[in-house]
């Protein structure tokens, strides 16, 4: 019997070894991942993954993975639930509103620069010629329509009212409207049609460069504030791990910045990237 239960005694020890052997085992490969599981929706967002995100990790001796995604739900929900490592599509805004919405822990890591909204015509040459009376179309929907607005205000054609924050306002909210403009609210995703039917167009950056327009072809581009540029986000728990900390030394570096200027024309820099350069 005693011969009996010191070898039990051995064998249980042995299985706890291997257990705590293998937790240890878990854990490294957790934190020194050498694969990294993007997504972003399809257009520019996957394009700076894929032309400048990627390559750069790559170099870090990553693989890297990009999957596309066309809706702004299964981005977020993918990350959520590890089938994706890191994701790009979104503003802080909304990635603040769907995390709390849905019960999800996610985490941005770093602002990258973004296509900006912007006013477009084949009517008028620049700003100055905007004729009173002219229609614009303006995107119905409440975040990118207050982007709006602060565009408009910025190029001297309106005034919001003192007491209402920019980043909410409305068309209602508009004190002063200097050229007489005639507001066509529709999805934002109809704006670039609306160049051709109506004096004026406000087009966000995604939808102009899925539209095949040029950025710089606008008549004034957004000056957008940080928290409506698109940033890198992670799962909040592994915001300490090395793949994300070399993705965020990635998006900081030169040749990153360097990618953005050759391929990204007209995309606005985040705060970071503007003081860098100073």
């Amino acid at each position: 019997m005693k011969k009996l239960f010191a070898v039990l005694i051995t064998l249980l020890t042995v299985t706890i070894l291997s257990a705590c052997g293998g937790d240890e085992s878990g854990s490294a490969d957790a934190s020194d991942k050498d694969t990294i599981r993007f997504g972003a929706t399809s257009g520019p967002y996957s394009d700076m993954v894929n032309k400048a995100i990627k390559p750069l990790l790559e170099e870090k001796g990553y693989e890297v993975t990009n999957k596309e995604f066309t809706d702004y739900v299964q981005p977020n929900k993918a990350l959520a639930n590890g089938d994706l490592d890191a994701n790009l599509f979104q503003h802080k805004i909304f990635l603040e509103s769907f995390a709390e919405e849905h019960g999800l822990d996610l985490s941005e890591v770093i602002i990258v620069p973004t296509a900006p909204m912007g006013i477009y015509s084949n009517t008028f040459e620049d700003i100055e010629s905007i004729e009173k009376g002219s229609t614009m179309g303006v995107p119905n929907d409440p975040t990118n329509l207050a982007r709006a607005l602060i565009v408009l205000e910025e190029e001297g054609l309106v005034t919001i009212k003192d007491d209402v924050d920019p980043l909410r306002a409305s068309l209602k909210d508009i004190k002063e409207n200097k050229k007489d403009i005639e507001f066509v609210e529709v999805e934002a995703g109809q704006l670039p049609r609306l160049v051709d039917s109506e004096d004026l167009s406000m087009v966000p950056g995604n939808y102009a460069l899925a539209a095949g327009m040029d950025l710089l072809n606008a008549l004034a581009l957004e000056d957008m504030p940080d928290d409506y540029r698109n940033r890198v986000a992670v799962k909040t728990e592994d915001l300490d791990k090395q793949f994300v900390k070399d993705i965020k030394e990635v998006v900081e570096s030169e040749e990153f910045e360097k990618i953005i200027d050759e391929e990204f024309e007209g995309f606005g820099k985040p705060q970071w990237m503007k003081d860098k350069e100073e």
